[in-house]
């Protein structure tokens, strides 16, 4: 993990880490606060658990102890990734934190995996905007070895 980034808000530091055991509750927080709810079961506890328990790998984003962002994966850790999951805050995008969430990602998969995702519909533009490579109805970082 990269550890700290600086946030812009009061000087706070966010905080990268791997969370395996992130609880349902503050993921669906999440989930709301960055939008994607109406996207995925976040009306379902049980379900999001279930989802949480069935992830590979999970980066979190943390800001003052708050969970800020989640990138939720589903990898074999040799071949591919899948990048089931990337949320942030509404309130705190902007300060990169969903570009670190990718970068995290892909240092944790390891560089014998692919990481894909398929974006949200309408939130395409932010990866282009970030250099995420294009495939076909999807977006993908080629293995690197």
């Amino acid at each position: 993990m990269a550890g700290e980034g600086t946030g812009d808000r009061a000087d706070e530091a966010v905080v990268y880490a791997l969370e395996p055991n992130l609880g349902a509750v503050e993921f669906q927080a999440v989930l709301v606060a960055s939008g994607l709810a109406p996207r995925r079961p976040a009306e379902s506890l049980d379900r999001l658990g279930r989802m949480l328990a069935g992830s590979d790998l999970i980066v979190t984003a943390r800001l003052g102890g708050r969970l800020v962002g989640v990138a939720r994966t589903l990898t074999d850790f040799a071949f591919c990734a899948y990048l089931s999951d990337l949320a942030v805050a509404r309130d705190v995008q902007g300060l990169g934190i969903g570009q670190t969430l990718i970068a995290e990602t892909r240092r944790a998969a390891g560089p014998e995996a692919s990481v894909l995702l398929t974006a949200a519909p309408g939130v395409e533009t932010y990866y282009d905007k970030i250099g995420m490579p294009r495939v076909a109805h999807a977006f993908r970082y080629d293995r690197e070895a």
